[in-house]
């Protein structure tokens, strides 16, 4: 895979680009660009990166919650993943929310998510009468054992 290039928007020389953690790290880490602020339990929030990426055709970035927020605080992304397509070119936000029953501060350059970089296919579809059988058949949600 090529670089992934990068936009750093304005008003955020301060802010370090999208980082593993370890060598072994799928997710990279990336950071509020938004002020301080203080997210109220149940409360949901469109977060700023301060970045705008150029995804390559055939991969999308994958915008994940960082495991050690969610279980200190519970602060998750409820759509995670989120998607940003490879033609999105504006600032990458991420939703977060506060499952917890604590407000939790934000503080500007904090780490609020993770993001992943993944190809995928975009197979042509085609509208059929009927499926071919399966054993499984039409069974699911749990359908197969606990």
């Amino acid at each position: 895979m090529n670089p992934v290039r990068i936009q750093r928007l304005a008003g955020n020389p301060d802010l370090p680009l999208p980082e593993r953690a370890t060598d072994g790290s799928a997710g990279y880490d990336v950071r509020s660009a938004d002020p301080d602020f203080v997210l109220a339990p149940g409360e949901r929030r469109l977060v700023g990166t301060g970045l705008a990426f150029a995804v390559p055709p055939g991969f999308e970035i994958q915008v994940r919650p960082r495991s050690g927020m969610a279980l200190r605080y519970g602060v998750t992304i409820p759509n995670s993943p989120g998607t940003i397509d490879s033609d999105y070119r504006g600032e990458l936000r991420v939703i977060i929310q506060n499952g917890g029953t604590q407000p939790v501060p934000i503080a500007r350059g904090e780490r609020i998510a993770q993001l992943v970089f993944a190809r995928y296919e975009a197979p042509a579809l085609l509208e059929v009468p009927s499926l071919d059988d399966t054993q499984r058949g039409a069974g699911g949600f749990g359908s197969t054992g606990s």
